[in-house]
């Protein structure tokens, strides 16, 4: 059931410095794999920083010899060398841009890829417990947040850095008084920056957290746009969604007054210091103890230094928001999940014999809540059992835990007598076909979404699949048959069209076991008698769960498992379950007083 209340996390908690570098330096040692591209883009880097730091060099030239009287081949050469220099500086930059922001591409394509691959290894439970819209997220824009950070910043933060010690250093061989003045407010703009990135990484890790929650809430509206727009709540979500939008806005709104404030002050400063340098700058021209050139060079430096430094604190900020994100990138790529994907016992022959023996469980999310006690049944080769019983009674989890979606927190679930937690699960899940009431069909062709109960399907497959489901007719009637696309979701067809592509694929992956939940509950008449035929031929050979509560799915099984509180409290067939007194009982005789 959809929760309407405030998802959004509290203000969270301060990311202390320590884990925010390693974080960082986690985050650069992604990029190894490009060390070839990265290293020629350095050596750019270090080309271009040095044209650059002689570039005002060459205005020092032009200057004096301007001044000068009789110097005209000076101002010539001086604009030469400065063309030249220029050109060269240009090369270098756009050579190191391009090698730079494609290792950051690769960087992050295979980020993703490794981050989805984990997410897709994770037990069901963790999925109950994050939302969609949240993992998209961190898929999408945490990744392109450290793409910045491990790619464009790495290259903008060496190239100012180089600037800035560059450029203190030409400071000093140009005029040392006038460098010493200048540095003397260097210090608090250093501190400033420190204080700032502090407390822009927590505010960082907030926002990432709000836009996750933001887009949790749109996916989850979107995906259920049918019932959202059948209940006319979408003021309500309007309202729900923009709660969460709203949030978002009030962190980036500090974060960016903060970043605003940060960027002034170190603005003034570096300005302020300008203007005394060429004051005092001015002075010792005057009194013969610098030249006009020297002094333009200065200043330009200056400017060098003062730019560098600045984009040196705004790349703080960048990295302490890398930082955020890659902390939610990692939860990922760290986590272990807790019942492996691959891994176990992988039998050469399956017989179909189910066993659960004295099972308790209860969802993870809801640890304190159980949902089956002391289940204990046996279902013997090839035997079709019914499990009935009123809504939450377990019937569903018991297909769950069949196909170990989930581990028991008591007693064991046994295929052929082996415990289901020492089989490969992936071996396991192709032993265990499922029909669901609702079947998730991915918006793709319909033969595609047949072919998913086995990759490797002819064509001539896919069509006896479909053929013994019964869908070959309808789909024949498309005018791209099986190439037709069935929607998001496969909202273009109609209940029945889907069970029967769901059945089909059940047939394509001929399991040993088979689970049908409620599989033609939501069926009209029609639709029903058609998928009924399916069935009963999917059915044959196989070891069969039948999860229902209409009569007619029920009354031909080999025998009814009556479940009520998570407790297995009658069994037997259909005809002596009707004739004693129970719950069994009751429930027919409410169908009978509905129908």
């Amino acid at each position: 059931m959809a929760r309407f209340e405030n998802p959004l996390p509290p203000e969270g908690p301060r990311l202390p410095a320590s884990r925010a570098r390693l974080l960082l330096r986690r985050s650069l040692l992604l990029a190894r794999p490009e060390w070839r591209a990265l290293l020629l883009g350095g050596v750019c880097l270090l080309l271009g920083s040095a044209t650059t730091l002689i570039f005002p060099q060459a205005i020092r030239m032009l200057v004096d010899g301007a001044i000068t009287k009789g110097a005209r081949d000076a101002i010539d050469h001086a604009a030469l060398f400065m063309f030249v220099v220029g050109l060269v500086s240009a090369a270098a930059s756009s050579t190191r841009y391009v090698l730079f922001i494609l290792a950051g591409e690769r960087v992050v394509a295979r980020l993703r890829k490794d981050a989805y691959t984990k997410l897709l290894e994770q037990e069901i439970a963790f999925f109950d417990q994050h939302k969609t819209g949240d993992l998209s997220s961190r898929l999408a824009t945490d990744t392109a947040v450290l793409q910045s950070a491990v790619s464009a910043n790495i290259s903008m933060l060496l190239r100012n850095a180089v600037a800035a010690l560059g450029g203190a250093g030409m400071l000093l061989y140009t005029s040392w008084r006038l460098a010493l003045l200048m540095f003397a407010v260097v210090p608090a703009i250093a501190l400033g920056a420190v204080s700032y990135g502090r407390r822009v990484r927590r505010l960082s890790r907030e926002v990432q957290d709000a836009l996750g929650a933001a887009a949790a809430i749109g996916e989850e509206s979107l995906v259920g746009i049918r019932t959202v727009r059948a209940f006319a709540a979408e003021s309500k979500e309007v309202v729900r969604y923009g709660a969460a939008v709203d949030r978002t806005f009030v962190l980036a709104r500090k974060r960016t007054v903060m970043t605003g404030t940060f960027m002034g002050v170190a603005t003034a400063a570096a300005l302020s210091a300008i203007a005394l340098v060429m004051w005092y700058g001015g002075r010792l021209v005057l009194g013969g103890s610098m030249t006009v050139g020297e002094l333009t060079s200065f200043l330009v430096y200056t400017m060098f230094v003062a730019f560098s430094l600045g984009a040196l604190g705004e790349l703080w900020a960048d990295f302490m928001r890398a930082a955020g994100a890659a902390e939610r990138i990692f939860e990922i790529t760290d986590r272990a999940p807790l019942i492996a994907s691959t891994g176990g016992l992988e039998p050469t022959e399956v017989v179909g014999e189910i066993e659960l023996s004295h099972v308790e469980f209860a969802y993870p999310a809801r640890p304190d809540t159980p949902v089956l006690q002391d289940v204990d049944f046996r279902v013997e080769p090839g035997e079709v059992i019914a499990i009935v019983g009123p809504s939450g009674a377990g019937k569903s989890t018991i297909a769950a835990l069949l196909s170990r979606l989930y581990d028991p927190k008591g007693g064991v679930v046994r295929l052929d007598g082996r415990d289901v937690k020492t089989l490969d699960p992936e071996w396991l899940r192709r032993q265990v076909g499922v029909v669901a009431q609702e079947p998730l069909l991915f918006s793709t062709s319909i033969g595609e979404n047949i072919r998913y109960g086995r990759v490797d399907a002819t064509d001539l497959e896919v069509e006896r699949a479909a053929r013994a489901a019964n869908a070959h007719e309808f789909i024949s009637r498309f005018d791209r048959g099986y190439d037709t696309t069935v929607g998001e979701r496969g909202v273009q067809l109609s209940g029945g069209q889907k069970q029967r592509i769901a059945i089909a694929r059940a047939v394509l992956k001929d399991p040993r076991v088979l689970i049908l939940d409620e599989a033609t509950s939501a069926l009209d008449a029609e639709s029903e008698h058609l998928v009924h035929e399916a069935l009963e031929r999917l059915l044959e050979g196989r070891t069969t769960l039948v999860i229902a509560h209409r009569l007619s799915t029920v009354k031909n099984a080999d025998r009814v498992l009556v479940l009520d509180g998570g407790r297995v409290v009658q069994q037997g067939t259909h005809v002596a379950l009707v004739g004693e007194a129970g719950l069994y009982r009751r429930l027919v005789e409410r169908q009978f007083v509905a129908a």
